[in-house]
């Protein structure tokens, strides 16, 4: 059985997470017992809700294990076997985590999924035809469930997430608007991702600027709002909301660090009678069939053209990481291992 490189969480992050807190560890890969199979990954997925699990907080999900490896979307390659279900060569799609291979007990429901690599590629599967592709579908589609005419906005437009919801928002007949860092991102949006404006947060200071250009770019306001900041973004964009706007709440990138994210204008909650609802996509797996067959056509036909920050090999994994967090990937963050 082969060597495996892995990376394990090795301390909590005090405030910032940094490099120091992972650690680089090789051990040997156990023989398969019967039912499992033997997963070499050519893709990791990096998130941002993996920040959150650094912790030893309270959470929707339970805080990663220190001295066990990091737990994370992978894509594959099955290159031995012992389930009936599962053929060498096999592409496939799991939560292999932060290593070189993976040993799965293939007979519990879900825990690897067999992908064609055909027509989209099977890095995809970990971003626009995976976990937030399906995230971008589940808080457009179930919680804002716009009408064609209605403006809807993302934050972190030309992430994994936004960059999928631009394309489910147009197909839905929707004027699409998003908020990113960076011209070199705005552009992309507009020219590659179709959405119908994008404002640059990075030219403003202050939720008031911030909220004045939001308005230029919505002048018939919003009716639906992707959050995936928080903070100075979501006090820019309340302001804009129109009567009986929904926003769905996916992510706060801008509190992983821990520190408080106050809300500036609660009170437009009420007067403007928002729903606002938070949401874990994993809870909803009964969404997840028909968002993959809506994600997985807009990617073949080339209606949806996500870009990817690839890093290489497995030691480059903390480092890219910390870089999503402060948003520097363009696209959705992985790191090649093959």
């Amino acid at each position: 059985m082969p060597s495996n490189q892995q990376i394990h969480l090795d301390n909590r992050p005090i405030g910032e997470a940094l490099a120091s807190n992972f650690k680089l560890v090789s051990s040997d890969t156990p023989a398969l017992q019967e039912g499992q199979v033997l997963v070499r990954h050519h893709f990791l997925s990096l998130d941002p809700y993996m920040r959150g699990r650094m912790n030893d907080a309270k959470s929707y999900a339970q805080p990663q294990a220190l001295g066990q490896t990091m737990g994370g979307g992978t894509a594959g390659e099955v290159v031995e076997s012992k389930n009936p279900k599962f053929a060498v060569g096999d592409k496939v799609v799991g939560m292999g985590g932060w290593q070189e291979y993976s040993v799965v007990d293939a007979t519990q429901p879900g825990a690897l999924r067999k992908v064609d690599t055909t027509h989209v590629p099977l890095s995809a599967y970990l971003g626009a035809v995976g976990m937030p592709g399906v995230t971008a579908f589940y808080g457009l589609v179930k919680i804002i469930a716009p009408k064609a005419g209605d403006t809807v906005v993302v934050s972190a437009a030309t992430g994994a997430v936004g960059s999928a919801f631009a394309a489910l928002a147009k197909a839905r007949g929707c004027r699409a608007v998003g908020i990113a860092g960076g011209p070199e991102k705005c552009e992309y949006a507009v020219a590659e991702l179709g959405f119908d404006a994008c404002i640059d947060y990075k030219l403003h200071s202050t939720a008031a600027s911030l909220s004045k250009a939001v308005a230029e770019a919505c002048p018939n306001g919003i009716d639906g709002y992707f959050e995936n900041v928080g903070g100075m973004v979501l006090d820019a964009v309340l302001p804009r909301m129109n009567a009986f706007g929904r926003i769905a709440v996916c992510g706060m990138i801008a509190g992983y660090d821990g520190q408080p994210l106050p809300l500036s204008y609660p009170a437009l909650i009420l007067t403007q009678r928002l729903k606002v609802q938070g949401f874990i996509v994993s809870e909803h797996m009964e969404v997840w069939p028909e968002a993959l067959t809506e994600l997985g056509t807009l990617v073949a036909t080339g209606k949806l053209r996500a870009r990817e920050s690839i890093a290489q090999g497995i030691a480059a994994a903390p480092e890219a990481f910390l870089g999503l967090l402060k948003g520097k990937n363009f696209g959705k963050q992985l790191v090649k291992l093959i």
